[in-house]
């Protein structure tokens, strides 16, 4: 059975209309050839071999979303430089008008306009944000940052931030910063990129102590993941009991297994009935950004 056979198989199984899916990258042409040299390179971040799956032309592969049955996914820019965030916003709103089953994403980096270029984003239709601390080297609670926060809390706007420490820890990553955050900034809509990877039970906690908060799957429970920052298995039930809040992310196309790969690894957890996987998959998602 081909990628778009098996991805298919699993939520026709479902009985879901698709996938929604959180944590995909579409970003300018010049940034994503740059961030798939680094994958060829088996930069520090990675110290491994990673081949990129769905490396094509863009196109093509916001096409093979379409065929997988993705009915929303998002195009998540980052920036790890000032002076950059606000040009990935205006390529990330021009490729969500061209493409409606993109959420308009947006981005945002501690200086001092970035709660200017944060509020014009959501005027114009941002559904939600991406921050890398790790990339982006800064910090969460970098003061920069207080009216970002405060703007993001108040729209209640959910914004996909990878905090955890995988796959190589920075200097900002792990579960402390994100704490003294949702201190500050309690009402916050975080959804914590790859479980929080590998700080999965730190983060489990964090997300069971705040109601609003949200973790995304992205590689985690693959057998690529599992190698080096495995799920301890005497959490598994965690994953359970918050299942209303644990969204799919793909990392598509920057993954080193197929999309199938990614959905099977889900399934295989054993963790819920076929309703956990239809929140997962689908039903989490679309609530959190307003789908039909």
């Amino acid at each position: 059975m081909d990628d778009i056979a098996s991805v298919r198989q699993i939520w026709q199984q479902l009985e879901l209309p698709g996938i929604v899916d959180v944590h995909t990258h579409f970003m300018p042409k010049s940034v994503m050839d740059k961030v798939w040299r680094y994958f060829d390179s088996a930069g520090p971040l990675t110290g491994r071999e990673w081949p990129i799956r769905y490396r094509t032309a863009e196109e093509e592969r916001v096409h093979t979303l379409r065929r997988f049955g993705v009915r929303a996914f998002s195009s998540l820019v980052y920036a790890h430089k000032p002076d950059m965030a606000e040009w990935l916003n205006g390529w990330a709103h021009q490729f969500a008008l061209q493409t409606p089953d993109c959420l308009s994403t947006a981005t945002f980096y501690p200086e001092a306009g970035a709660p200017a270029y944060v509020e014009r984003a959501i005027t114009q239709g941002a559904k939600l944000f991406k921050s890398h601390i790790q990339v982006g080297g800064y910090s969460p609670n970098d003061p920069l940052l207080d009216g970002v926060w405060a703007i993001l809390q108040d729209s209640a706007t959910p914004v996909v931030i990878h905090c955890g420490s995988g796959p190589a820890p920075g200097e900002f990553t792990g579960p402390e910063p994100i704490r003294e955050l949702l201190r500050r900034f309690p009402r916050l809509v975080l959804v914590i990129a790859h479980m929080g990877m590998p700080e999965y039970v730190e983060f489990l906690d964090i997300c069971a102590a705040h109601p609003q908060v949200r973790l995304d799957t992205t590689m985690a429970f693959t057998g690529f993941a599992e190698e080096m920052m495995p799920f301890p298995v005497d959490h598994l039930h965690r994953l359970h009991d918050l299942g209303e809040r644990i969204l799919f992310g793909s990392d598509f196309p920057n993954i080193p297994y197929s999309y199938a790969d990614a959905m099977r690894a889900l399934v295989k957890l054993g963790v819920g009935d076929d309703d956990w996987l239809r929140d997962v998959f689908y039903r989490n998602g679309a609530r959190l950004f307003g789908l039909s």
